[in-house]
């Protein structure tokens, strides 16, 4: 009975000695063994089973894939003084996990320290150079057409055709890996990539920005009424010209019929009289008789007046 008490803990103990110095490294991850604070040996980067002192070494694990580093956003002047907001981050990833536990220990502290290089290799190369260099990285010419709009050839956007970029974007993160990569080394740590992932106006620098293109689009947008204005006023001077225009020709027209008309009326006027003088004559004053006498009209003329000559024949036709 004892002899198998023994046999029993003597297999329990061996595997707690097995479980114990055995350990599994993963693809995505690398270990450094220490032994009471020591290092023993090299890292272990490649994956699989191993082995190590139970209970007196002690494994380390540390990623070896590519981390984030994210930073904070800041305000930033650039070589123009004018503040903008930026907001960078990194990739990174442990190349020397010796050398990284000796010096940052772990991952929340490697990120205290690349804030404390990239955020100034940022603030650097940012100040450095104009707000341009930061935006753009090729001198392709500027555009609005290219979103729909409708430029106005004004100074400003002159101004802003004629800015040429010396180093440009590319270059500006280069040169921010280069500041900073010597930096990260004595941590086991490469910088694989930096970038800016935003850059805007500060509060008050983007109202003015803001303003200032509220009243180019205001000027572009009165000087677009006043030129409908001058068109208008212009097309109603045509069509005042043109009916004018129209008006006389047609007055024109009329009077030459008129007179035509008139014409041709005397025409007809002098045939008559011409073919019986007398009749012509007699009816006309005829007429005058019943234009000039009514009921109410007084008229004291002289019986031998030619005015009279009709009705004093008309009497002594029918005096006995």
């Amino acid at each position: 009975m004892n002899y198998r008490n023994f046999i029993v803990g003597g297999v329990i103990a061996l595997a707690m000695l097995v479980f114990a110095s055995a350990y599994v490294v993963d693809e995505s991850e690398q270990v450094v063994i220490t032994r009471f604070g020591k290092i023993i040996g090299e890292a272990k980067t490649t994956p699989g089973l191993k082995l190590k002192v139970p209970f007196i070494d002690q494994a380390t694990f540390f990623p070896k894939i590519l981390l984030q580093w994210d930073g904070d956003p800041g305000q930033i002047p650039t070589k123009e003084k004018t503040y903008i907001w930026v907001d960078a981050f990194a990739r990174w990833k442990i190349v020397d996990p010796i050398k990284f536990l000796q010096t940052v220990t772990d991952v929340f502290n490697a990120n205290g320290r690349l804030n404390d290089i990239i955020d100034p290799a940022v603030r650097n190369a940012i100040t450095s150079h104009r707000l341009i260099e930061a935006v753009r990285t090729s001198n392709r010419p500027l555009s609005f057409l290219d979103l729909g709009w409708q430029e106005e050839e004004s100074e400003e956007n002159r101004k802003r055709k004629q800015a040429k970029i010396n180093i440009g974007r590319r270059k500006l993160i280069e040169g921010i890996l280069k500041q900073a990569q010597p930096k990260v080394d004595k941590f086991g740590i490469e910088l694989v990539d930096v970038q800016i992932k935003r850059i805007d106006y500060v509060d008050t620098v983007r109202n003015s920005v803001y303003n200032r293109m509220i009243a180019e689009r205001k000027q572009i947008a009165e000087k677009i009424r006043s030129e409908g204005k001058g068109e208008a006023q212009k097309i109603r001077g045509q069509k005042e010209r043109e009916l004018k225009r129209i008006t006389s020709e047609a007055y024109k027209a009329a009077e030459e019929i008129k007179g035509a008309a008139d014409a041709e009326a005397t025409k007809l006027y002098a045939d008559a009289f011409s073919v019986d003088p007398d009749f012509y004559s007699f009816v006309k004053t005829l007429e005058v008789y019943g234009n000039a006498l009514d009921q109410n009209s007084s008229l004291v003329m002289s019986t031998d007046s030619d005015f009279f000559q009709y009705l004093k024949r008309y009497t002594e036709s029918i005096t006995p």
